[in-house]
């Protein structure tokens, strides 16, 4: 649905998949500023929602997905994964539980899959699934509030910052977006979510022999880098362009962005193999990497939560 935000005079529509909502309202770098400062708020409103009711819901979204939930405390935010059988990533599901319903938001496009899924999954128990197409995700720029749809309007007047100025943040903080630094492959350890979307001593679910063999017996095949890009370039690489070392292909660009500090910045997935502290060539302007995924995670090797960069 197409943000009624986007009628503010100034308002840029962000790109596909984001194209309902705007990508900046006029100046870019102000606006992640004023995001830092904790005086914006982010329309995010693109993003589907589905609402999961019931009294067995919290359970029962435990046994399925790849988060501790069965002890979610109403008002808690958190982060859990769809896999499938084979460990690789589906659905990346940021939800809430108001003491009546899980309420969850996924990527644009993703909700009726996930729904589907879900929907096939209820059996006997106690639970209702839906889309929740009456209620909006706002951000800022590290918390999610959700509000009624109906009200976004009333949001014309409160200081404003577009997409693009959250996701020069959300790069910076190292996290990666689904669809866009994922393909059909990922699996949950090559980009760092073992702990803030995955729980490894929780219990059964599907994909989780996956998980368990990779950070018990192996490493994963690739690994989510953070690259600092080449100022002196006028183009960012694009979504898919490929990373370069030594003449050879071995990744590809995810997200790309302007940061107000920091310059032009990425995320890529890589192999593994390759040196940590070597150039690349992203699309092909020069990068220097930052590690967000080490070599050597998996075989117990946790990504240490220090090194992940913090809104200053």
């Amino acid at each position: 649905m197409r943000s009624p935000l986007l009628d503010l005079p100034g308002a840029v529509a962000a790109e596909a998949p984001d194209a309902d909502v705007a990508g900046h309202y006029g100046d870019l770098f102000a606006e992640q500023r004023a995001l830092v400062r904790g005086e914006a708020v982010v329309d995010r409103s693109n993003r589907e929602v589905i609402r999961i009711s019931g009294a067995d819901r919290l359970k029962w979204l435990n046994d399925l997905t790849s988060q501790k939930l069965d002890t979610l405390t109403p008002g808690q935010w958190t982060r859990t994964l769809d896999l499938d059988l084979q460990g690789r990533i589906l659905h990346h599901l940021t939800l809430v539980d108001d003491g009546e319903s899980v309420l969850a938001h996924v990527e644009p496009g993703a909700a009726d899959s996930l729904v589907a899924y879900l929907d096939r999954m209820r059996f006997m128990l106690r639970v209702e699934v839906s889309r929740a197409d009456d209620l909006a995700v706002l951000s800022t720029a590290t918390e999610d509030f959700l509000v009624p749809r109906s009200e976004l309007p009333e949001h014309l007047g409160r200081p404003l910052a577009g997409l693009w100025a959250y996701e020069a943040l959300r790069i910076e903080r190292y996290e990666p977006r689904m669809g866009l630094d994922t393909d059909h492959k990922t699996i949950p350890h090559e980009i760092g979510l073992i702990g803030s979307a995955v729980h490894l001593s929780k219990g059964c679910y599907r994909g989780q022999e996956t998980v368990a063999r990779v950070h018990n017996l192996g490493h994963p095949p690739r690994r989510l880098v953070f690259l600092h890009l080449d100022g002196s370039v006028d183009t960012l690489p694009p979504h898919g362009a490929p990373v370069i070392f030594e003449s050879q292909e071995v990744g590809t660009v995810g997200s790309s962005a302007r940061h107000h500090e920091l310059g032009p910045i990425a995320l890529a997935v890589v192999k593994r193999t390759v040196p940590v502290d070597a150039p690349l060539l992203a699309g092909g302007v020069a990068a220097a990497q930052e590690v967000i995924v080490p070599p050597d995670a998996g075989r117990n090797v946790q990504i240490d939560p220090s090194l992940r960069r913090r809104i200053r």
